[in-house]
């Protein structure tokens, strides 16, 4: 299997883009390992091709977001957030707003919602995920995550924004003591990734 690439914000492999068919090479080419992220993997491009408005809130059923599972430099630990609206702890990531480069979406709520500077995003994608949200005043519908490890420096430091209650790091022992419990979902997320950075070698190397 190929190691991820990490990417500075200005590479220009990050340019934003109204082109869904970025999307689509994103799913293509992501390493997922198991059955479950393979088959949201399929769900999303399905979806994808029969919704032109995929990328945008305006996507009622669904749309197109991008998460990013931030590692620290060690790669022993992942930075979890407290989501406000969903109270449930979640990774950072959030809405495509018609950006086709789920890549920089990931990269852009990452260091949004954890005020870390110079974060580095690696291609391809981890995981994949497909699943319904109510947040409080809105129509029930689908998040399609796709989901890419983000790399903390050295010298991170996190400070949370509006979106969360809380901000958290924690290794893969720390996940049974999360209240409230995180979902199967973030927990697949969170070993994948830290397993990825750790093969990666971020906590030998630190930035490039």
């Amino acid at each position: 299997m190929v190691d991820p690439e990490l990417l500075a914000p200005d590479d220009p492999r990050l340019a934003s883009t109204p082109d869904l068919a970025v999307a689509l090479h994103l799913l293509r080419a992501a390493a997922l390992t198991d059955d479950v992220s393979r088959g949201h993997r399929d769900a999303v491009a399905a979806f994808v091709a029969e919704h032109p408005d995929a990328a945008a809130r305006s996507c009622v059923e669904g749309h197109l977001t991008g998460s990013g599972l931030v590692v620290d430099a060690s790669a022993t630990r992942t930075l979890l957030m407290l989501h406000r609206k969903l109270g449930r702890w979640f990774q950072p990531g959030g809405h495509a707003d018609g950006d086709a480069n789920l890549a920089a979406v990931a990269l852009r709520e990452a260091s949004e919602e954890t005020g870390i500077a110079g974060l580095r995003v690696a291609l391809p994608a981890i995981d994949v995920d497909v699943h319904e949200v109510r947040p409080p005043a809105e129509v029930p519908h689908l998040h399609l995550d796709v989901r890419f490890l983000v790399v903390a420096p050295p010298s991170a430091h996190e400070e949370g924004n509006e979106e969360s209650l809380a901000l958290r790091w924690v290794t893969v022992s720390d996940l049974d003591g999360l209240d409230p419990p995180i979902d199967p979902s973030t927990r697949r997320l969170v070993i994948r990734g830290l397993a990825v950075a750790a093969r990666l070698g971020v906590g030998e190397r630190g930035p490039s």
